[in-house]
């Protein structure tokens, strides 16, 4: 991963472990996959409200450490609205 980018690791409903990475460009962020470390990433287009979440705490974190603006969480929180208006940050 390259300076930039956000990653985590997950596991699916199936129990199958999962590598996630983010990263923005321009004000879309883009996620990609893969299940081992073999694999070459996939581009997620339509990821799940667990991903979004764990992206917006993984922004937290950088936005304590100063790492972040703070204006970056008010747009991310946004954009889950957007996505999911049901969910709750």
């Amino acid at each position: 991963m390259a300076k930039g980018e956000i990653g985590w690791t997950r596991k699916t409903a199936d129990g199958e472990r999962v590598f996630v990475y983010v990263h923005m460009v321009g004000d879309n962020w883009k996620f990609y996959f893969r299940k081992s470390r073999n694999e070459r990433w996939t581009r997620l287009e339509t990821p799940p409200l667990e991903d979004w979440i764990e992206l917006y705490h993984c922004m937290q974190k950088l936005v304590a450490r100063k790492r972040a603006e703070p204006a970056i969480l008010v747009k991310l929180r946004k954009r889950i609205r957007e996505l999911f208006p049901d969910a709750e940050i």
